[in-house]
């Protein structure tokens, strides 16, 4: 059962296709994370992981979709996104998720740094499809 704080959160779903839309997703992850009680610091972290999120289906797909919306898993209450494209895929997901692996020059930090601040990343990928999914959850 829901309770009252995840009951009243919305899921809200954006169109990725411009640098404002990936502004626009994390504000709305940062939106969600305030009404639903989250600290400062976490609301930080989920802000921070959809932007290199919604940054990567931008850059390397020419867009995608975020959606965003409360769960509650063993009791906890918790904000899920998802980020999906319909770009070139992830070739090696594991080998993504090393820092300073890069396919376009970058530093290669985005997919690990957004590991490391959420609790939850699936990452489902092939050619013409990636989704990730991250789930951060309040303190107990």
């Amino acid at each position: 059962m829901n309770s009252p704080k995840t009951a009243n959160i919305q899921a809200i779903q954006i169109a990725i296709s411009s640098q404002a839309d990936v502004i626009a997703c994390r504000k709305t992850a940062r939106e969600t994370a305030t009404a639903m009680g989250f600290g400062l610091a976490d609301q930080t972290r989920l802000a921070t992981a959809v932007s290199e999120l919604a940054r990567n289906a931008l850059r390397h797909a020419g867009g995608g979709i975020f959606l965003v919306h409360a769960v509650q898993s063993d009791g906890r209450n918790g904000i899920q996104v998802l980020v999906e494209d319909k770009g070139p895929g992830i070739l090696d997901i594991e080998q993504a998720m090393q820092d300073g692996y890069s396919t376009d020059r970058s530093l290669g930090l985005g997919l690990p740094a957004a590991r490391r601040l959420v609790h939850n990343m699936q990452i489902n990928s092939k050619p013409g499809k990636t989704t990730i999914c991250i789930d951060i959850y309040l303190p107990q």
